[in-house]
């Protein structure tokens, strides 16, 4: 089913785990090129501070207060939309934590939590943004990660969770498309970026976490993002590094299992003071845009601005099977 979908400028976009990190940058870009935006997170001083900077620089937003976790939460965020913009076009779920630490080491409560804000915060906005956007169409968009395809050390509780959206977007995909509702579904996963989920993470190590390179800025997250609101697509994977790692685990899984020791290596290398508690449990550090990430930060992804143009994609993979085409002619010479 194709998907019309309005220019940005005539939407409202929902963005949950708008308080900092790629929320909040998706929060700002979105009102910067003309949306309304409606901002949730947990943290309502620095929700209206953001809200009142985009107001200041032209933009139009509102924020609510909101626990994704919690499903009479995620109801007051559409009745906040509907208040404010008479509803919604597109609803943007961001909002997500992480734990490291060694699997036998992590507590249940804080695995519990985790996976209330990571998968059912996904579940509860998408059900919600279905029940919406059912009859008028629209758009819903999740984040994942790179995780959601493969898995990493240190961080097995949040990898789960990025399995279980995947999961559960590609199968709400199927059935939207079965009944034929004009709802179109993007995941969009992320690989290192710079952002302060390494700073907010429940802390099991003995270090401060950092993220193994390469990393990418928050603006190529929020740009694939906005991309998929005007132009969906079914997957769209921010950073080169992140689509190299999930080719690499589909025919290799085996050698990703051997690049374990490395990964850790560079998730405990910070010498950082270490802040055991993070924003697991109470929002703490809300307001940040970007991280502390100790070495380069890349400012764009080639592949992801090539894989957004569909015209790209094309050539790259016509270049692809061409490519095999010749590696089996040769191979058959030689037979």
């Amino acid at each position: 089913m194709r998907h019309r979908r309005k220019p940005l400028a005539e939407q409202v976009v929902v963005i949950t785990g708008a308080s900092s990190g790629i929320g909040l940058a998706t929060a700002k870009m979105t009102a910067a090129r003309g949306a309304r935006v409606v901002m949730a997170a947990r943290n309502g001083e620095a929700l209206a501070a953001i809200q009142a900077e985009i107001i200041a620089s032209g933009g139009r937003a509102v924020h609510v207060v909101a626990d994704v976790g919690r499903r009479e939460d995620v109801g007051e965020i559409v009745a906040a939309a509907v208040t404010a913009y008479s509803g919604f076009d597109t609803w943007v779920n961001v909002a997500g934590l992480t734990i490291y630490g060694n699997l036998w080491e992590v507590s249940d409560e804080d695995s519990e939590r985790l996976l209330r804000t990571n998968f059912w915060g996904t579940v509860y906005g998408s059900l919600a943004a279905v029940k919406h956007l059912r009859t008028k169409g629209g758009g819903l968009i999740n984040v994942g990660s790179v995780a959601s395809d493969l898995a990493f050390p240190m961080q097995g509780m949040y990898v789960a969770s990025k399995h279980a959206i995947k999961g559960f977007t590609d199968a709400l995909r199927m059935e939207l498309l079965q009944a034929g509702l004009p709802i179109a579904v993007t995941l969009v996963k992320p690989t290192s970026i710079d952002s302060p989920l390494p700073q907010h993470a429940r802390n099991y190590m003995d270090h401060e976490p950092s993220l193994p390179p390469p990393i990418y800025r928050l603006e190529e997250v929020a740009n694939a993002i906005l991309h998929a609101a005007l132009h969906p697509q079914r997957d769209i994977i921010v950073g080169g590094g992140g689509k190299a790692l999930t080719t690499l685990n589909s025919f290799a899984p085996g050698l990703i299992d051997l690049l374990a020791p490395a990964v850790t290596a560079f998730e405990q290398r910070s010498e950082a003071p270490r802040d055991p508690s993070g924003s697991l449990h109470s929002p703490k550090g809300a307001g940040r845009v970007r991280g502390d990430a100790p070495g380069y930060v890349m400012r764009s992804s080639a592949y992801t601005r090539a894989s957004l143009n569909p015209f790209a994609t094309l050539a790259f993979a016509a270049g692809s099977l061409a490519i095999f085409a010749l590696a089996g002619a040769a191979r058959r010479r030689r037979m």
